[in-house]
C-alpha cells in the first residue's frame, strides 16, 4: 500500500481542480482515407486524435494557457482499428507538476455491426502550459478525491521522474 497522505495534501493544499472537471471522451467513425488499402486504420491517425483530445484536456485544466504536445509516452497498439469502427477515446489528467500535465489516453474500436467494444491502446501524452511568450507558467493542481486518483498521480510522477531521468542520459551521451 503507498501512502498518499503528504501527495494529497501537497496538491489539496492549493485552489485546484479536479479529475472530472477536465475529462474528455471523443468519438470518430473510421473512414477509407484514414487507413490502408486493406483496411487498417493508421497509426498516425489515432496518434493526431489522442493528441487532439489530451490537448483538450490539458487546456480545460490549465485554462487561459497555450498547451503543447512535450511527450507521447508508452503509446501501445494492442489491437487493430480498421474502416467503419467507432474510435472512442477517453482522456484524463493523472499528474500535474508545476506547468506540466500528464495525460492519459484510452483508445477503443468499436465494431458498430456487433456492438462489441475492444481496447486497442493507451497513450500517456504530457503537455506543458505557456504564456504568451512562450515561457512556461503554472497550472492549477489536481484536487485528488479518492484512493485510485491518489494511486495514479504517484505512477504519473514516476512516469516523469523516469522521462527527467532518460532525458539526462541521453543529454550526457551526447557530451561524450
Amino acid at each position: 500500500m503507498v501512502n498518499t497522505n503528504n501527495t494529497t495534501e501537497i496538491q489539496n493544499s492549493k485552489t485546484g481542480k479536479t479529475i472530472r472537471e477536465s475529462e474528455g471522451e471523443t468519438t470518430l467513425v473510421m473512414l477509407p482515407s484514414d487507413a490502408n488499402p486493406l483496411g487498417n486504420v493508421f497509426g498516425g491517425i489515432i496518434l493526431k486524435h489522442v493528441d487532439l483530445i489530451a490537448g483538450l484536456v490539458a487546456k480545460r485544466h490549465a485554462g487561459h494557457a497555450n498547451i503543447v504536445t512535450a511527450s507521447m509516452d508508452s503509446m501501445t497498439f494492442a489491437k487493430p482499428v480498421y474502416i467503419g469502427n467507432a474510435l472512442i477515446l477517453k482522456a484524463r489528467i493523472n499528474y500535474v507538476k508545476r506547468s506540466s500535465m500528464e495525460v492519459e489516453v484510452n483508445i477503443e474500436a468499436e465494431d458498430l455491426n456487433k456492438s462489441q467494444k475492444v481496447l486497442t491502446g493507451t497513450a500517456y501524452v504530457t503537455l506543458v502550459a505557456l504564456d504568451e511568450k512562450g515561457k512556461p507558467i503554472e497550472v492549477p493542481k489536481l484536487i485528488l478525491q479518492n484512493i485510485e486518483e491518489e494511486e495514479r498521480f504517484l505512477e504519473g510522477e514516476n512516469r516523469m521522474q523516469t522521462r527527467l531521468k532518460n532525458r539526462e542520459i541521453k543529454k550526457r551521451q551526447k557530451e561524450n
